[in-house]
């Protein structure tokens, strides 16, 4: 009996989403637990896996709209004891592999693959597979029956000063247009959302970072041999972040219709830029993590969001976001808060700028960072004193230590 393939259940407030891509074909043959197709969310990205091993069948096509639990593929468990039988056509049709074409058994050759090496006459094992065990699928055989054959090359013309310079291949069209994403609908809700509800504000400062450059400078290969991975600027920023919110508690507040919630704990969202958009993780508990925990947790974090392995838990409940822009190359920028937090920090490239030191002016490493915040909770001088106590944390770290 088949078994039904359906779309997974993603939390409570997704209903739908797009089937962006089938990572197998119609008719190959699915092993248990095998990655099958990504599905985009307003929120997040996931793939769903072959619950028992057979033969696929699909019943939605990629880029379609579906819901939740609905089924979108079959699989026959039967079809994985039968051993497949290569069509005599496909030897008379594909040319004998030569030293450096590794021959497929059959068990290798989906029935889509066997059937168009029959009308096509390429032979798959010439052909490189990009499915899962380097496996040779439909699309492969459809883009190497695709591609033109190879001309001998013409002769090189004598090279001539007055000759003119080869043009670059014509672009197809002058423009393209796709349908946004669900998650990148979503984003530009939030962004626009956040600007029309909140009283957005942005202060800036500057900050030296000769003290953290030097600590890490001094420090890394110790910290590496230990810890097992490096020691980055985000775990300073994390630390001095927290420094601050504990300094400054109106920033570690929200607005909930008529009433303010103060937070009381410290959970920190890391922005992170991934193929499908922009994605906040949060590191839970920042004030009781060491370093090392901090640096591993946004690493982990970092991997599942541009893995497309993140799950709405992991982007949920932070009071706070951190920015970094710097990481492109950008010297300066106004981050949008993000909802229904009240503030983020956005941080930006470090340059080696001249700036005035006890009468001198001397080269030092600086980075402007931008604090945005919703005017409606917290005041100037509050979100001043924020920005201050950061400022000062990462120009003398010892006050994390000490808490001064």
């Amino acid at each position: 009996m088949a078994l039904e393939v359906k779309i997974p259940p993603m939390g409570e407030s997704i209903s739908s989403g797009v089937l962006a891509k089938w990572h197998v074909n119609d008719g190959d043959t699915v092993k248990k637990d095998q990655p099958l197709f990504e599905l985009e969310t307003d929120k997040i990205t996931s793939e769903g896996t072959a619950e028992a091993a057979g033969k696929i069948s699909l019943q939605v096509a990629a880029g379609a709209e579906v819901k939740i639990g609905q089924v979108v593929a079959s699989i026959d468990p039967a079809a994985s004891s039968q051993k497949p039988e290569v069509s005599p056509s496909l030897t008379a049709a594909a040319p004998a592999p030569t030293s450096d074409v590794r021959p497929l058994a059959s068990s290798e050759i989906s029935p889509a693959v066997r059937r168009l090496a029959t009308e096509t006459g390429v032979n798959p094992a010439t052909v490189a597979g990009s499915g899962k065990d380097s496996r040779v699928t439909k699309g492969d055989m459809l883009a190497a029956s695709a591609a033109p054959a190879a001309k001998p090359a013409a002769p090189a013309a004598a090279s001539s000063p007055l000759a003119p310079a080869p043009r670059p291949p014509a672009p197809e069209g002058r423009q393209t247009r796709r349908k946004l994403t669900p998650l990148r609908q979503r984003i530009a809700q939030r962004l626009v959302s956040a600007q029309h509800e909140a009283a957005m504000l942005t202060t800036f400062n500057e900050v030296d970072m000769s003290a953290v450059v030097g600590l890490r400078a001094k420090y890394q290969d110790d910290f590496v041999k230990k810890n097992g991975l490096k020691l980055g600027f985000m775990s300073f920023f994390v630390r001095a972040v927290v420094h601050a919110l504990k300094a400054v508690p109106a920033v570690n507040a929200q607005l909930d219709g008529d009433f303010i919630v103060e937070n009381h704990f410290y959970d920190i969202g890391v922005a992170v830029s991934t193929e499908k958009g922009l994605m906040v993780p949060v590191i839970r508990d920042c004030d009781a993590l060491s370093m090392a925990d901090i640096e591993r947790t946004i690493a982990d974090a970092a991997k599942k969001a541009r893995d497309g392995k993140i799950t709405l838990a992991d982007l949920e409940g932070g009071v706070f976001t951190i920015t970094n822009g710097g990481t492109f190359g950008s010297m300066l920028s106004t981050p949008i808060i993000n909802p229904p937090q009240s503030a983020i920090l956005g941080m930006h490239n470090i340059t080696e700028r001249p700036v005035a030191l006890n009468g001198q002016v001397v080269i030092r490493p600086m980075m402007y960072v931008a604090l945005s915040y919703d005017h409606r909770l917290i005041d100037g001088r509050e979100a001043v004193t924020f920005l201050v106590k950061v400022k000062q944390a990462i120009e003398d770290p010892a006050r994390l230590m000490l808490g001064v």
